[in-house]
């Protein structure tokens, strides 16, 4: 019987159906200005993607929630509770 070991793909396993993210943003910036995001996303410890999203959605909530407008990727309570609620059953 000839059995190999099976070999490992290189990388990240792929994600799972919901969490990939499908949508583009392009955003035109001066190289000094990129730089500084970069190096902001170096001294955070995370990518340049990660920070720049994670400080968009944080101005974006702020700007929203101030003037009285849902925010649409903040999920609200009952929706938290209800999946929560699914993952237990």
């Amino acid at each position: 019987m000839n059995t190999k070991p099976v070999k490992k793909g290189r990388g990240r396993p792929p994600k799972r159906s919901g969490e990939t993210r499908i949508a583009y943003l392009d955003v035109r910036l001066d190289l000094v200005e990129k730089q500084a995001f970069k190096d902001a996303a170096d001294v955070a410890g995370i990518p340049l993607s990660h920070w720049v999203r994670e400080r968009l959605r944080n101005a974006a909530r702020r700007e929203l929630q101030e003037a009285g407008k849902p925010v649409a990727f903040v999920k609200s309570v009952a929706q938290f509770l209800k999946e929560a609620e699914d993952v237990e059953s």
